[in-house]
């Protein structure tokens, strides 16, 4: 298999997930704060089955008002909950996603800077809700992209071939010329191939948490790194 290096040396450009791929909840923070259902005292599969319901129109930006979408989902597993507890569980929400966010590692940030200063052009193409993307002008990651394609802004999710092609265009480079990094959740690394991409799977943070999950999600992918340092020529790009 050819090495994720090598890829990125041979394309223009790089176009990455966001989390469990740059960054996490679970990095950021070193004891990750109670689920949304616990907070407001709801059951956990009946919580789960509501706030999934919402996901399509949450992620495709047709809700843009996640904590009243929070409410609805809550009333619906409990209709007893009150509102005290919802903004509770909505202020935790919004919390959790801002510190994976501002508090990226640094060697993270490092392969970012190297990259951008090579001249590759990063686009940054992310499954996420209004809420979980609220804070990303806030950081650190995202001076290093010249364009951010997030799916509640566009409508666009992974792996519709168009919402590849939204952030190719966006950096001026065609598939061909560029390569995806993700952990293969939501079929992306196969979704990035079928419109020409070559695709790399980031194992470092679902195999440490989710490791029965890394197999499958990467079966698919061209190479595999642990650390995002490894997009990186042994000596420098």
């Amino acid at each position: 298999m050819v090495e994720a290096h090598e890829l990125v040396m041979a394309s223009s450009g790089v176009v990455f997930d966001l989390f469990h791929t740059l960054c996490a909840i679970e990095i950021a923070l070193p004891e990750v704060p109670p689920e949304a259902w616990q907070i407001m005292g709801v059951e956990e599969n009946a919580w789960r089955r509501e706030w999934r319901a919402l996901a399509p129109a949450r992620n495709s930006g047709q809700i843009r008002d996640v904590g009243a979408a929070m409410a609805e989902a809550a009333r619906r597993a409990r209709p007893g909950v009150t509102a005290d507890l919802i903004r509770a569980a909505v202020v935790s929400r919004e919390e959790k996603f801002r510190q994976a966010l501002v508090r990226i590692e640094h060697g993270v940030l490092k392969t970012l800077a190297s990259l951008h200063e090579s001249g590759k052009r990063l686009a940054l193409l992310s499954n996420a809700d209004a809420m979980e993307v609220a804070a990303w002008p806030a950081s650190p990651a995202q001076a290093f992209f010249d364009v951010a394609v997030f799916s509640c802004d566009v409508g666009l999710l992974k792996p519709d071939p168009e919402a590849y092609l939204h952030a190719c265009r966006g950096i001026g480079v065609s598939p061909a010329d560029c390569v995806f990094v993700g952990d293969g959740g939501s079929d992306e690394l196969a979704g990035a191939q079928r419109v020409g991409m070559r695709a790399v799977q980031m194992t470092g943070i679902v195999g440490r948490f989710w490791p029965e999950e890394t197999a499958v999600r990467g079966q698919n992918a061209d190479a595999h790194i642990v650390r995002l340092s490894e997009l990186l020529a042994p000596s420098g790009l």
